[in-house]
């Protein structure tokens, strides 16, 4: 078990205006935000990140949102992490996420599902890096 996982608030809650409430969820959960920055994915960056999806038909949908606007990410540290944030932020389609989950209080549907969350160990050391070297870990 790692004791970090990877998070991006998508484009439609940063301009929603829900980055700072999405921040004191993960806070309250006991979540130590190790890196953090704004930026806008380019259309090839959401590509690349997403590539294990391209075979999938949401996929070009999928690329386009994440490059519509600016994203935050976040490497976040605790124990048993991935697990632990996975249920932070409920199930992919805010329809079904359990009641007080960040995908419950801020997504708007199942693409738009304000938050991002590493599905393993070994993808949140992947998507980590892929955003943030080490020097920009605290």
């Amino acid at each position: 078990m790692s004791n970090i996982t990877f998070t991006m608030i998508k484009p439609t809650a940063v301009a929603n205006g829900h980055t700072g409430a999405i921040l004191q969820k993960i806070n309250e959960g006991g979540f130590r935000i190790v890196a953090l920055k704004k930026l806008r994915l380019s259309k090839q960056e959401a590509e690349t990140f997403y590539a294990v999806h391209k075979e999938r038909p949401f996929y070009g949908e999928l690329t386009d949102f994440m490059s519509s606007g600016a994203i935050i990410a976040a490497v976040l540290e605790r124990n048993n992490a991935v697990s632990d944030y996975r249920k932070l932020i409920g199930a992919t389609n805010p329809a079904d996420a359990e009641k007080g989950t960040i995908r419950n209080l801020f997504a708007t549907d199942i693409q738009a599902n304000a938050v991002h969350g590493s599905d393993s160990d070994e993808n949140a050391i992947i998507e980590s890096n892929f955003f943030f070297s080490e020097k920009e870990r605290f």
